[in-house]
């Protein structure tokens, strides 16, 4: 009886043991943000070869471990920017992020700034065997996306500027590198800096009396709630002017051209939820706009497939 005791205990022990385990893992991957980097990468490794690298074959991209190794850093650096940015935010996401900071609360914060230490001196050791310039390029990096969880975040209009153009920050490096500098490439930078600046802003409106709370000097908790939306429809439309330009004076075709062109339907659709001041109508907006981000990069991939056979 007691053998058959101690053996259900030792079982009991084991399961809970790796869900423990299993926690600590998925909360490490949620803290370090492991899924938008995965995003990033693809993105980036879509926008390098078919938009940035439209003069190299396939053979030779595959090959050219430099552009592979400032990809790597690039997911290394934002790996260790979500760290860093989930320790300041820490207390916040108690609140807005409940069931993520329930799971990443199986790991010490301390560890957590390890990781971060290791993935930032990794990052930075690889760039340094690169050249000097890729070195350079991600401690600029690595300061501004420290800089911004410690200041910038809290900052009225500067945390939503900085918070995006971190986000570009690698891509206008690979446009820098292969020297891809022309009107498209130029309308769609200013088109994914003003929709990611539409989310960016639509999902503080959601965390409103959360950012007060903790001193996050927001658009919607300075401004009033009829002034922030006339922010946000008013960068939709200026989206809308820039989709059209695209369309029109670029020559742009196939999957992109089509993306563009669907794109001004969906910012009607999103300005026609955002007059509704309903906190789901907010919700709806901020899950639109990001699906069609990742539309973007499907229709790139596929406009880069076809241009290619």
């Amino acid at each position: 009886m007691n053998s058959e005791k101690e053996t259900f205990q030792e079982k009991n022990f084991i399961s809970k043991s790796l869900f423990y385990r299993l926690s600590q893992f998925v909360g490490f991957l949620l803290g370090a943000r492991f899924f938008v980097a995965i995003l990033l990468t693809f993105a980036l490794y879509v926008s390098t070869f078919f938009l940035f690298n439209q003069e190299e074959s396939f053979r030779n991209f595959v090959f050219d471990f430099k552009v592979h190794g400032i990809i790597f850093c690039t997911v290394l650096s934002i790996l260790s920017g979500g760290i860093i940015n989930q320790f300041y935010d820490f207390e916040k996401d108690h609140i807005v992020k409940p069931f993520r900071t329930r799971i990443q609360s199986f790991i010490k914060q301390k560890y957590f700034l390890y990781a971060y230490l290791a993935l930032t001196v990794i990052s930075l050791g690889v760039a340094s065997f690169i050249s000097y310039r890729v070195l350079i390029f991600f401690i600029i990096y690595q300061f501004f996306m420290w800089f911004y969880s410690h200041k910038l975040s809290r900052i009225l209009i500067l945390n939503n500027l900085t918070f995006v153009s971190l986000t570009l920050y690698p891509f206008f490096g690979m446009m820098v590198y292969y020297e891809t500098f022309s009107r498209k490439v130029l309308l769609m930078a200013i088109f994914l800096f003003l929709i990611l600046l539409c989310i960016d802003i639509v999902k503080d409106t959601l965390t409103k009396s959360v950012d007060k709370t903790f001193g996050y000097v927001t658009i919607p908790n300075y401004f009033k709630s009829k002034t922030t939306k006339i922010i946000i429809i008013s960068l939709l439309m200026i989206t809308m002017a820039v989709s059209m330009k695209l369309i029109a004076k670029t020559g742009i075709s196939g999957f992109m051209a089509y993306y563009f062109a669907s794109g001004l339907f969906i910012m009607i659709s999103c300005i026609y939820l955002l007059l509704n001041s309903s906190k789901k109508s907010k919700f709806f907006t901020l899950n639109i706009l990001r699906f069609w981000v990742f539309v973007g990069i499907i229709a790139m991939l596929l406009n880069g497939i076809e241009g290619k056979l």
